[in-house]
Formats: structure tokens, C-alpha cells, sequence
């Protein structure tokens, strides 16, 4: 990328509003748009099923593929420590860091894989939480919309409270 290019960008992205959206509501626009009318962000349990089998499939590979030099390198840095060579410590170190790097990974693999079997159904409770709390919210907001009389002014509907005295 040429400089003036990346000046170009630069100008660009700083012209643009940086104020956050929310639902593709428009910035100064009234409600949320409805998930259903506008589509929903869905993950069904098959993708998470496939993500994990590929993590499972990860985390096996590792273990089978990624150690395959782990024997000869801990052979080789005895044969090179015994004969008085300090590379065998430092092929020693090397090939420790290398056993605790993967499994750390493997760690995140299993991690994954089992993290994906049950997203959807641990998840799922809070997404209808959270869908009941904002239409809720909608229909508060409703009723602030549709307000009688100028702001501050008693709402008419209520009476005056002269009229309730004579009761």
C-alpha cells in the first residue's frame, strides 16, 4: 500500500461518524428495529456441533502430529548433554517449552470443543431473558410516546382535582 493511500484511508475513516449503532437503528431514530422484521443473528446447533468436531479433530491431531519429534529430541539432547555439548540443554529446554505450548493448546482445543456442545442450550434462556426485557422496554417507551398535553401540564385524563373534591 503506497502512502498516499493509507493518508487517503486515514482522512476517510475520520470523516466517518464514530457513533456507535446499535440494531441498525439510524443515529437519532426512536426504536429498535424488531430482530424478526430485520433478521436475527442464528446459530443453529448443528454449526456449533461441526465447530466442535473440528476442535476434537484439532485436539487429537495435536497430540498424534505435534509430539512425533518430542522422543528424538529429548534422545538427542541426552546423547549432546552426556558428551559435554550445552546445546543439549538448550535442545532440552527447547523441546520442554514445545510439550507445554501444545498442551496448552490442546487445552484450548478441548476447551472449544467441549465449550460448543452445549452453547446453544446454556444461551438460549438468556436470549429470551434478554427479548423479554427489551420488548418490555418497547412498551414502556410506547406509553411515553403517547403522552397527553404539553410536558409539565397535568394529563387531563386524570381530571381536575377540584372535580374530585365535589364527589
Amino acid at each position: 500500500m503506497a502512502w498516499d493511500e493509507w493518508e487517503q484511508l486515514k482522512t476517510q475513516a475520520a470523516d466517518q461518524s464514530t457513533q456507535m449503532q446499535l440494531n441498525q437503528l439510524e443515529p437519532g431514530g426512536n426504536a429498535p428495529p424488531l430482530p424478526s422484521r430485520y433478521g436475527d443473528l442464528t446459530v443453529t446447533q448443528g454449526d456449533l456441533a461441526k465447530i466442535g468436531e473440528h476442535a476434537f479433530t484439532l485436539y487429537n491431531d495435536l497430540w498424534d502430529r505435534g509430539r512425533k519429534a518430542l522422543p528424538s529430541s529429548d534422545k538427542a539432547a541426552g546423547d549432546l548433554s552426556t558428551q559435554g555439548f550445552a546445546l543439549g540443554g538448550g535442545l532440552k529446554h527447547v523441546a520442554t517449552r514445545w510439550d507445554e505450548q501444545l498442551a496448552s493448546l490442546r487445552d484450548a482445543c478441548a476447551h472449544i470443543s467441549n465449550h460448543m456442545r452445549v452453547t446453544k442450550s446454556l444461551h438460549a434462556d438468556n436470549d429470551h431473558y434478554i427479548q423479554r426485557q427489551m420488548s418490555s422496554i418497547d412498551t414502556l417507551d410506547q406509553g411515553f410516546d403517547e403522552r397527553v398535553g404539553a410536558p409539565g401540564d397535568k394529563n387531563p385524563v386524570y381530571g381536575d382535582a377540584d372535580d374530585k373534591k365535589d364527589k
